[in-house]
């Protein structure tokens, strides 16, 4: 019997969630009896085919080391960047020597509603080199651009049936993320997630369907609709 194939994740955490209000980054709040960050990582060393875990930390966390899952197998914490693109650089230059050709997989730590079948999809496609693959929900809403110069009125309307809200995962080469993040950033381009370093160097991404309830924890609102998800799923 075929063993399946294995991936890496990782864990960009050392923001400090600024929108949330809070006096904690928001990966630390807590949702029932388990902070975001535990629940997000429970989702992937729960999962056969996620052979390691990084999660890159704020230099001066000192409050991951303290959790349990801290000290699971699958968990190496690593130090991570001043944003979210040089927190996944640190986390695949960590990888890179061992695993060049392997496929790894972004995820925010603030994403904890992810579920093993929308992970599934994801990991069924196959990740060719210049290429990858990543959660993404149609947008529903009416969607209005404004205009650049006055922010408060409505320069036209977009055409929502091509519009797509991404979500994490992400799921890439190692070596050809970790080289378009660096292109990214050696062009002083900036990149929000994965998909826009490699969509910059011309590589395709293929959207796969994800789910509402992988929403992010952004807004403190956000934190009772979590808890609904994760209620409803039975994991409170």
């Amino acid at each position: 019997m075929q063993t399946p194939k294995q991936f890496s994740v990782v864990i960009p955490a050392a923001g400090i969630g600024a929108r949330m209000g809070a006096d904690h980054p928001k990966q630390y709040l807590v949702i029932g009896t388990k902070s975001i960050i535990e629940r997000t990582l429970e989702v992937f060393t729960s999962h056969p085919q996620i052979a390691e875990i990084i999660v890159c930390l704020h230099p001066n966390d000192t409050d991951f080391a303290r959790l349990d899952i801290a000290s699971h197998k699958k968990v190496t914490a690593i130090e991570g960047g001043e944003d979210r693109a040089s927190s996944v650089l640190n986390g695949l230059t960590h990888l890179l020597d061992q695993h060049a050709d392997k496929t790894v997989l972004v995820h925010d730590a603030a994403r904890p509603g992810l579920s093993h079948t929308a992970l599934n999809r994801l990991l069924s496609v196959s990740v060719t080199k210049g290429n990858g693959a990543i959660l993404a929900l149609p947008v529903i809403d009416t969607i209005k651009q404004c205009s650049p110069t006055e922010p408060s009125k409505v320069k036209q309307t977009l055409d929502r049936s091509t519009l797509w809200q991404a979500q994490t995962p992400q799921m890439f080469n190692v070596s050809d993320l970790h080289k378009a993040l660096k292109q990214a950033s050696e062009l002083g381009q900036t990149v929000t997630d994965e998909a826009s370093a490699i969509e910059l160097v011309g590589g395709n991404v293929t959207l796969i369907l994800g789910e509402p309830c992988n929403l992010k924890v952004t807004q403190p609102e956000d934190l009772d609709l979590m808890h609904y998800y994760l209620s409803q799923r039975g994991c409170l």
